[in-house]
């Protein structure tokens, strides 16, 4: 019990600790990324399109970069800790026209009820998410049965096994820098956490960047 009671303590912690880090970085965070968002942006296009339409949930919105790529058949709901960049996002989605509900929200602790959502989507989140497989649980719980869980996220390179040895010497630096981990094995998470995963594409060389597309686990037939 004291064990548990201690590693809730310390996400806590560490929930504080990256909220208030994205607060701090959400005036200038698209500036950070302006040089790869080219690509970026090509991956998010193929991302959204596979989403289609009905109720949606969209995890770590941060500040709406694929706003403009939500389907109009969709209704989505944003969700993201820090509330510095859910304001960037307001901005973006009412520059855009775009009818999006965007709310304060942590996706360790989602606040709507079971099978609320047809689909959730995830882009480059769970590097940043204390407890990624806590989160992951919830995406599985807000779903809908049948529903789908579509991520797009960077991982830790396995091959040649130097590559992954070095990002996981420079990950606590880079972590206390970005808040992000860069050695996150995010297609096994989604597996650990009781996912049906579908499929798995590398999207980027050597596999650091991956698109996941996942379900809730049928529970309906045990056994």
């Amino acid at each position: 019990m004291s064990e548990l009671v201690g590693a809730r303590a310390t996400a806590a912690r560490q929930t504080t600790s990256t909220q208030a880090r994205y607060n701090r970085i959400a005036p200038y965070y698209d500036l950070t990324e302006a040089l790869l968002e080219p690509i970026f942006s090509r991956w998010r296009r193929k991302l959204w399109a596979m989403v289609g339409g009905g109720r949606v949930l969209e995890v770590g919105v941060g500040t709406g970069k694929n706003l403009r790529y939500h389907p109009p058949e969709a209704e989505v709901t944003g969700v993201d800790l820090s509330d510095r960049m859910l304001q960037q996002a307001r901005r973006k989605a009412a520059k855009l026209g775009r009818p999006v509900e965007l709310r304060a929200m942590d996706v360790q602790e989602l606040e709507f009820p079971d099978g609320s959502f047809d689909a959730a989507v995830a882009t480059f989140v769970f590097c940043s998410v204390p407890d990624p497989l806590r989160g992951l649980r919830e995406l599985a719980r807000v779903v809908r049965p049948g529903g789908q869980i579509v991520l797009l996220e960077h991982v830790r390179v396995d091959r040649p096994a130097i590559i992954g040895q070095l990002m996981d010497m420079l990950d606590p630096l880079l972590v206390r820098m970005t808040g992000a981990h860069i050695n996150r094995r995010t297609a096994e998470n989604v597996r650990r956490a009781g996912l049906e995963v579908e499929r798995v594409e590398n999207r980027a060389p050597l596999g650091l960047v991956k698109l996941i597309v996942a379900r809730p686990a049928d529970t309906s037939h045990p056994g």
